[in-house]
Formats: C-alpha cells, sequence, structure tokens
C-alpha cells in the first residue's frame, strides 16, 4: 500500500520520523509521496527522500503561498528537480478560495506557472482545490499538464466528472470515514477504481477512528477499508489496484 499524499517535511513529523515510518511499514504502507506547500518545504521533501528510501516526493507551492512566487521561484524549483531523481510531481498546487490567504489572481498565475512547467519537465500535476473547482477546470484544461490528480477530494461527482472523462483522478482521504461525508461516498463510488488514489494528506484529516489525533501514514489504511468497502472489493483488491495506479501515475520504479 503507498500513502500518496502526506506532509512528512511538516514540523509535526520532526521529533519521530523514523518512529511514523516504522508505524508505517509495519501495516503494510511500503513507500509514501511527501508532497510540498513550498519552496522552503520543497526543499525539506527533496532531503528527506535521499535519507529514506521508502519516499518520494513532489515539489511546488501551494495557493496560500502564491504570494511569496518570485522571479527566483521557478529556477528553485529546477534546480530541486534536475537534483533529485526521486521528484515525481510538481505539487501541491492550484487554487484556495476559502482562506484567500494569497490574492486570487496571484493564485491563479502560480498555478499556470508551475502546471507549465510540470508539462515541460513531463511530470504530473497534484492538484488543490478549495472553493474554487470552476476555475481549477478552466486552467487546467487550457493548460494540461502530462497527468493530474486532484488530491483530498471533497466535491460532488458531478463537480468532477470532467476529470474522469479526461483520463485524470481523484484521490481520497480520511473525510470519507466521517459520518456527515455522504456526498464524499458518492464521487467515490462514481470514480472507477482504475482513477483513484488513497491518501492521508497526513498530519491533517486523520480518519476515524483517529480523529483528535496527529495523522500518520499509517492511518491510509482506514481510507482503503472505507473505499473497499463502496466499491464491494476485498482491502487486498483495491490495495493492489491503488498501488498500481499510484506507481504508475508517479513514475515509480
Amino acid at each position: 500500500m503507498i500513502d500518496s499524499h502526506c506532509h512528512l517535511a511538516d514540523a509535526k513529523f520532526a521529533q519521530d520520523l523514523p518512529d511514523v515510518l516504522e508505524r508505517a511499514k509495519a501495516v503494510g504502507v511500503s513507500h509514501m509521496i511527501t508532497i510540498a506547500d513550498s519552496l522552503p518545504e520543497s526543499e525539506k521533501c527533496v532531503a528527506l527522500c535521499r535519507e529514506y528510501e521508502e519516499l518520494f516526493c513532489a515539489i511546488g507551492v501551494h495557493p496560500h503561498h502564491a504570494k511569496d512566487w518570485n522571479d527566483e521561484s521557478e529556477r528553485r524549483l529546477l534546480a530541486l528537480k534536475t537534483y533529485s531523481e526521486k521528484v515525481k510531481a510538481v505539487g501541491e498546487i492550484g487554487l484556495d478560495y476559502h482562506y484567500d490567504l494569497s490574492p486570487r489572481e496571484k493564485q491563479k498565475e502560480v498555478f499556470i506557472t508551475q502546471l507549465k512547467f510540470a508539462d515541460c519537465e513531463s511530470l504530473p500535476a497534484v492538484v488543490h482545490c478549495r472553493e474554487a473547482i470552476a476555475d481549477v477546470r478552466a486552467i487546467l484544461e487550457e493548460y494540461p499538464p502530462s497527468n493530474v490528480v486532484l488530491h483530498c477530494c471533497t466535491e460532488k461527482f458531478d463537480d468532477v466528472a470532467w476529470i474522469i472523462e479526461r483520463g485524470w483522478l481523484l484521490s481520497f482521504t480520511g473525510i470519507a470515514t466521517y459520518t456527515n461525508a455522504d456526498d464524499i461516498r458518492n464521487t467515490i463510488k462514481h470514480t472507477p477504481l482504475n482513477q483513484l488514489m488513497i491518501e492521508t494528506d497526513a498530519p491533517y484529516l486523520s480518519p476515524i477512528p483517529y480523529r483528535g489525533k496527529r495523522n500518520e501514514p499509517a492511518f491510509v489504511v482506514e481510507v482503503a477499508k472505507v473505499v473497499a468497502e463502496i466499491h464491494q472489493v476485498s482491502l487486498e483488491e483495491l490495495d493492489r489496484i491503488t498501488t498500481k495506479n499510484t506507481i504508475e501515475f508517479f513514475g515509480l520504479s
């Protein structure tokens, strides 16, 4: 099993990351994709990947940090990509209109720039979207990279069916285990298994029964259980399919 999206460079893992990785391996999580949300975190992700064999990473600037993008930012991303063969995607990038921590026009500008970078470097894009699905769609359709996953999908299926039609992927988190997440579970039901990934988004969004605790990659098993139940397949079959999807999406060796 692979946790396709976690933030292991986050300060919440600074004190016990080796233990976190061991707990993941103990429940069958063999690899993890650690995702960046800023340039400093991108650098940390690359450093972690050099230290831990089981890690791969995505580099990029989250819409919250789009305001910090400058003329040197793309050069720094290229340097990281060139430096490490374990950089497997650009992300997480996208739009966030819930918090608006960066101006919306700046978010769009930085999103487009990073999509062009991903396309130029033949890397897939890990996309963040919150309350911005119409603009995310418009931008992705105009500037499509080689492949896309909409991470932490919380949208109704009708709002993301176009992603499936394009042959791209949706990824789901522990939110799918929450009592009031019927819309998300319906989206999972309508997402073909060969276009689906599972993730924790750790240290955030802990699934039931771990709500209130720091999330970590070992808990991706709880997401897998819910998805397997919805699709009426065994956990082993769900594991096989989503692992294959993740390997192919990120081009893992």
